[in-house]
């Protein structure tokens, strides 16, 4: 199974222009949280500051940190971003995941 974690043209895009607002140094940190409606859930935070054992994905500008307990739950993901009719929000499309909830936020394994 690969640990490759990759991010979109469309989410690096957004997250660039997230980024740009939030200061010098600021990085996209996505982790993987136990809760929600199908036991898992993906939690989007600005970050400031790299730990040394985060994995790092770098794309067009934007910086997206993962922490080394979440890298199992989102290996094989893309990160997307999603403009559609009921909103637009990032997308993890997760390999790992057997189910999810109505909104996509929540998954289980």
């Amino acid at each position: 199974m690969t640990t490759a974690i990759t991010v979109s043209e469309r989410a690096a895009r957004r997250i660039g222009e997230i980024l740009k607002g939030e200061g010098d140094g600021a990085m996209l940190r996505i982790s993987v949280e136990g809760g929600g409606c199908s036991g898992f859930q993906y939690k989007f935070d600005v970050d400031h500051a790299k730990a040394d054992d985060d994995l790092v994905i770098a794309r067009e500008g934007a910086v997206v940190l993962v922490d080394p307990a979440s890298v199992p739950f989102l290996a094989g993901s893309e990160v997307d971003f999603v403009d559609d009719l009921i909103g637009a929000s990032f997308r993890v499309v997760n390999p790992n995941a057997t189910a999810s909830c109505g909104c996509g936020t929540s998954f289980s394994i």
